[in-house]
């Protein structure tokens, strides 16, 4: 690990607040949509966004009363980012590497109306290949939770040598 990046893992109490600084200053479009880290565990990452009118469907006439669908590329976002920075709570040096996506599989349920809530779970990391596993889950506007799609990301891992 660069002394630069020992001294950032120092500087913040826990590895969320570091994540959330780093998405918050370094990820221009994560931190537009609302990105938010809500928990990092071994072999596992929730991330949650905020329904936001932006980043939606829009239907045309639809009354004012309902709410537009996400856009479905918000939830495929979330899955490819919570897979890959799920595979850094697994590695020794978690920001001894770079991580670049090389395959990613969402299956859309059903539309997603409502706050979003992804998790992943690290099924594998390897020498240069990391894979996660990640559920997305969306608020309806009678306020239960759903799941609204769900993925899978490979990822190439690139250590630092």
């Amino acid at each position: 690990m660069t002394d630069e990046m020992q001294s950032m893992m120092e500087e913040f109490e826990d590895l969320e607040s570091l994540l959330q600084y780093f998405i918050d200053n370094h990820q221009e479009f994560l931190s537009w949509i609302g990105t938010r880290v809500d928990d990092v565990g071994e072999g596992t990452m929730t991330l949650s966004l905020p329904y936001d009118e932006k980043l939606s469907n829009t239907r045309p006439n639809a009354p004012e009363s309902h709410r537009a669908d996400l856009h479905g590329g918000v939830a495929a976002t979330l899955i490819d980012t919570a897979g890959g920075l799920a595979l850094r709570t697994e590695m020794e040096e978690p920001f001894g590497a770079s991580i670049a996506t090389i395959n990613l599989n969402v299956n859309y349920l059903r539309p997603a109306t409502g706050n979003l809530v992804a998790t992943a779970d690290v099924i594998r990391v390897g020498g240069s290949v990391g894979v996660s596993e990640i559920m997305v889950e969306s608020t309806t506007p009678d306020g239960e939770t759903r799941e609204v799609a769900t993925g899978q990301g490979a990822y190439r891992i690139f250590r630092s040598e």
